[in-house]
């Protein structure tokens, strides 16, 4: 209700004048902002225009809507794409040049026809060079440690398992930051190309002159590679071919649309990758969500209620003694300008890191259930999403509450 009230006190823009400087406004003002999409919605009697920050999404303008067709031509112009196909989703990619830190920003932008017109959709893809390192990923010393070992091995495929917007790039990157080019022979197959990274070969998807994945993958193995980062697996021929890479002696990275880390091995079989090729690649599964981080400005003390004790207890009862637990300091949100009064400033990654040991080959050659592989991986010393979640909570870098909505 809240927001329909904000929505309400907001006067529609009855004309914008410069259409040109208008569009350049909104990218500055949402990048400024720090925000990851731009949302440009029209509806039957204005258009509204949101930015997500942090996964909620804050108001910006109300245009009138005399103004749609050039806010959304002149977008599409950016983005050369066609100005004359409103019929049929578009996908292209705007180059914006950020005065403040004198950078050429990447916006992906995404059309989809409505009722009342055109909604875009515009991700901005800003590099961030201190987050592509593995260090800077949020992952705790023990899922650190187990990432870094694998990165040892020669072969084998590490996947990393996400729902749509989870970053999935940043952590790819910060994975492959660990090699230095100029040692090995790496290549790349993005949907699009969001980091530039210096000696790395890196190529962008046509499936208009049908440039995929699964073609890419069958050339690349001739170019001699040695890591290949895969940007996603989408179907069986791609799996089964980024499979094979990792039995022929390369180390092959890539993403896939799971639910969790074991859910990931029981997809890839019902992609129709034979598990006893999968039992013998498959190296390790980076599960990963992004959850709020609580701002450091107004973090205050907070005492956890009695069912949150509890709650915290039995999720924690295996990896910390329950007398710790009733020691710890826990920290809540207090609101201040520099979070926009929300509590929390930025985001973090929880994670779930699985690996395929021996003990879970015969589950895997047995096509068993990602429940009962979750459980032995847990036995042996796995540590749960919601696990990570609340060991973070502990250290005072997000809050119970947050981490408790990932059971």
């Amino acid at each position: 209700m809240e927001k329909e009230k904000k929505i309400d006190e907001m006067k529609i823009k009855k004309d914008i004048w410069d259409v040109v400087s208008y569009i350049d406004s909104v990218f500055k003002d949402s990048i400024d902002l720090g925000a990851s999409d731009i949302h440009i919605e029209p509806n039957e009697h204005f258009l509204l225009i949101r930015f997500r920050k942090d996964g909620d999404f804050l108001l910006h303008d109300k245009v009138d809507r005399e103004n749609i067709s050039w806010i959304i031509t002149r977008l599409k112009v950016l983005a050369k794409i066609k100005i004359d196909e409103n019929k049929k989703p578009q996908d292209g990619k705007v180059v914006y040049y950020y005065e403040k830190e004198k950078t050429n920003i990447d916006i992906r932008l995404s059309t989809l026809p409505t009722t009342y017109w055109e909604k875009v959709v515009m991700r901005i893809l800003k590099q961030d060079a201190n987050l592509t390192s593995i260090e800077a990923l949020w992952l705790i010393d023990v899922n650190l440690e187990k990432v870094r070992e694998a990165l040892k091995s020669s072969y084998w495929i590490i996947l990393v398992a996400w729902p749509t917007g989870s970053w999935k790039s940043t952590t790819l990157f910060g994975v492959l930051k660990n090699f230095n080019p100029l040692k090995y022979n790496i290549s790349t197959l993005e949907d699009p190309i969001e980091y530039d990274i210096e000696y790395v070969n890196q190529s962008q998807v046509k499936p208009e002159i049908w440039y995929t994945f699964s073609s890419w993958l069958r050339s690349l193995v001739r170019q001699d590679p040695d890591i290949i980062m895969v940007w996603e697996i989408r179907d069986k021929e791609t799996a089964v071919l980024a499979v094979e890479a990792a039995l022929t002696w390369h180390l092959v990275l890539s993403t896939i649309h799971t639910n969790s880390a074991a859910g990931t091995v029981q997809r890839l079989i019902n992609m129709g990758v034979e598990p006893f090729l999968l039992a013998s690649a498959m190296k390790m599964v980076i599960s990963q969500r992004l959850w709020k981080k609580i701002c450091s400005w107004c973090k205050t003390e907070y005492k956890l209620k009695n069912y949150e004790l509890i709650k915290v207890k039995d999720i924690l009862w295996p990896i910390v003694w329950a007398d710790n637990i009733d020691n710890i300091t826990f920290y809540h949100w207090a609101w201040c300008d520099k979070c926009w009064k929300s509590g929390y400033k930025w985001r973090m990654w929880f994670h779930e890191v699985l690996v395929v040991w021996d003990f879970l080959e015969p589950m895997i050659l047995e096509r068993d259930s990602a429940n009962n592989m979750k459980k032995l991986a847990i036995e042996h010393w796995m540590i749960t999403m919601t696990q990570d979640a609340l060991l973070k909570a502990v250290v005072w870098t997000t809050t119970v509450e947050e981490a408790l909505k990932t059971i």
